[in-house]
């Protein structure tokens, strides 16, 4: 196995076991989340298109909500107690939500309140996780083994929309979500050995005289509310947050206008599940090919910084291309090239910017980031694509052409991070 994994990734001797936990871990949270996810795009058509950009702001208040609630969590509890209990309480709303779609005949709200739901999951296992993965590994580390742990979410979202696609028309939609608590449940296993990992290695170096003093597994302390102040005073932080409140705009326009599409081809949301998990599933395959042989020769040959600004260019041009020819096809193209990139490129150098950070900024402010603020850009975005299709009639291509804008921006600020992080002193994992 080591001889395999060797052909991937750079190893360092004594690595792979931490590194197999998390790929695994998080192809069992990934899985699980994408086999919700079509099921949510699904549900939000039903529920009335021009709601989507509502059940975002819903998204926005319920992520303003939680934050405090998670900052507790992480102030007063170890991560061996808070993960499992975020993870066990999402498991727990899925059985929930399978009874209530089964007792109550009218559907209209509980896909409304399942879309608002999933959105919040999504962003808080996932951060979670990272979250864990960036005080765990260096930013040495990092660059070498967040492409090959990201194709962990990249297998998993292959397993979870094959499980979508070939069981939500024989089985049944809403019938899935107890597959999907199961593997979640399933993934906290591989964090156990995770955590184990990192006590055998601090036990190795506790002679080091530069090893941090403070145990990784200790509750971080602090106040509910630091990681709003962390992000304020921070203007590394607040790059992070611009970045992902751009990244999200990005997104969001091509999203909106893909659901509309899909509206009108599809009426039965069974048939939208199947169709949503077809394209979930190639997405995920283009993504995995990049991250098992592609990331870590890339991030090796031209850096973080380069990797980091090449998705945004690749966006303003497929924009400026949606913008020339709005056609579905060319959407559907643009769409997922922005997804493959996400998955593949962006997501694991964002989350390489946080090893840079203090342990307490890389749970909590990196929380906020990935939670509030992603969510927020949701809102915002989405409030905006309503006002400019429905209000002004902009069409299609003037969207192309705003969205062309706002990557170009993005591309800009892409660059002025991955500069930043070169700059910016290393931090010890764990400290």
């Amino acid at each position: 196995m080591n001889q395999l994994l060797r052909r991937l990734v750079v190893l360092q001797p004594g690595e792979a076991p931490a590194l197999l936990a998390s790929f695994c871990m998080l192809l069992c949270m990934f899985s699980s989340y994408t086999i919700l996810r079509p099921v949510r795009d699904a549900l939000g058509v039903t529920s009335g298109l021009e709601k989507i950009p509502y059940l975002f702001w819903g998204v926005f208040v319920v992520m303003l909500l939680l934050q405090p609630v998670y900052g507790w969590l992480t102030s007063r509890f170890p991560r061996t107690v808070f993960v499992p209990w975020v993870y066990g309480f999402f498991a727990t709303n899925l059985v929930g939500f399978y009874l209530w779609f089964h007792v109550q005949g009218d559907h209209t709200w509980i896909a409304r309140t399942y879309f608002v739901w999933v959105s919040v999951f999504n962003l808080f296992v996932v951060a979670t996780f990272w979250s864990l993965m960036a005080d765990v590994f260096t930013r040495e580390q990092a660059g070498r083994v967040f492409g090959f742990i990201w194709a962990g979410a990249s297998t998993g979202g292959l397993i979870g929309p094959l499980i979508a696609h070939e069981l939500a028309v024989p089985l049944g939609a809403i019938n899935l979500l107890p597959i999907s608590a199961v593997l979640l449940l399933l993934s906290l296993v591989f964090m156990a050995q995770i955590v184990r990992w990192q006590r055998r290695q601090r036990s190795v170096a506790a002679a080091d005289a530069a090893a941090p003093a403070a145990a990784p597994n200790s509750a971080l302390g602090g106040s509910m509310w630091a990681a709003f102040t962390q992000v304020v005073r921070s203007p590394y932080l607040l790059g992070i947050a611009a970045f992902v409140l751009l990244m999200t705009w990005v997104s969001t326009f091509l999203y909106l206008e893909q659901q509309a599409f899909v509206a009108k081809v599809f009426t039965n949301a069974d048939r939208r599940t199947s169709f949503f998990a077809l394209i979930d599933f190639w997405v995920q395959a283009a993504s995995l090919f990049i991250q098992l042989l592609l990331f870590g020769r890339l991030f090796k040959w031209f850096g973080l910084k380069a990797i980091l600004v090449s998705v945004p260019i690749l966006m303003t041009a497929g924009y400026a291309a949606f913008a020339l020819a709005p056609t579905f096809l060319v959407l559907v193209v643009v769409y997922a090239v922005r997804r493959v990139g996400d998955y593949a490129l962006t997501r694991p150098c964002r989350d390489a910017l946080f090893t840079v950070v203090s342990r307490e900024e890389k749970y909590k402010a990196k929380s906020l980031i990935d939670t509030f603020v992603y969510r927020g850009g949701d809102a915002t975005s989405g409030s905006l694509y309503k006002a400019l299709s429905g209000g002004f009639g902009a069409d299609a291509s003037t969207i192309g052409w705003l969205g062309a804008v706002i990557s170009a921006l993005w591309a800009v600020l892409a660059l002025a991070l991955g500069r930043a992080q070169e700059r910016r002193p290393s931090v010890t994992a764990g400290s």
